[in-house]
């Protein structure tokens, strides 16, 4: 179990064997709105992976000189969602055929990534990667990367949760994010988790 996976607290957490995820899909914003509404995803966390500083801030991944991506980190119980579903939703989620680009957010930080924790992660990710290029899914190759899981580090607590802290007050929130909700909901209605 990963460091994250063994500090989260909660009855529900120590009675479920959890497994870790690690995706970049463009700004974590927005992938932490998507990976938050899954069933099965216990715990979202907006983060820094795969570059050569130590716990960078914000700034110097904006600086595009740390080799970091902005992640999201997703602990989830593998009884109710699998890697290979995690994996589907962060393919259909974003564009993996733009390098270094999710729509107007633009540097190496945006890149599209799959961070493996072990060898069946990255194998399940290799082979996803390489039948949506064989499926002529997308017009373009698909430039994710798939690299091994090293020096994250959680991002500043003011990342954290932002969408659903920031949705009424952030015009980012409405414009990119709300639409990118709406497409997932509609997609992926039968993963989502239930109305409290």
């Amino acid at each position: 179990m990963s460091q994250s996976s063994a500090s989260l607290s909660g009855s529900l957490l120590n009675e479920t064997q959890t497994d870790t995820a690690t995706l970049g899909a463009g700004c974590f914003w927005c992938v932490e709105a998507v990976f938050q509404q899954l069933n099965g995803v216990l715990k979202v966390s907006s983060g820094y992976c795969g570059g050569h500083v130590l716990k960078p801030t914000y700034e110097q991944v904006c600086n595009k000189t740390t080799g970091h991506a902005e992640v999201i980190q997703v602990v989830f119980d593998p009884q109710q969602i699998t890697y290979d579903e995690l994996l589907e939703v962060f393919w259909q989620t974003h564009d993996p055929t733009t390098l270094n680009r999710q729509g107007n957010d633009e540097g190496p930080q945006y890149r599209s990534a799959v961070f493996y924790h072990n060898e069946e992660q990255k194998q399940k990710a290799e082979h996803y990667k390489e039948a949506l290029n064989g499926s002529g899914a997308f017009n373009n190759p698909v430039v994710t990367s798939i690299e091994p899981y090293h020096n994250y580090s959680e991002a500043e607590p003011y990342h954290q949760n932002y969408y659903n802290l920031n949705k009424n007050s952030n015009p980012y929130c409405y414009y990119v994010i709300k639409p990118k909700l709406e497409k997932f909901e509609k997609v992926f209605k039968n993963k989502l988790k239930k109305a409290d």
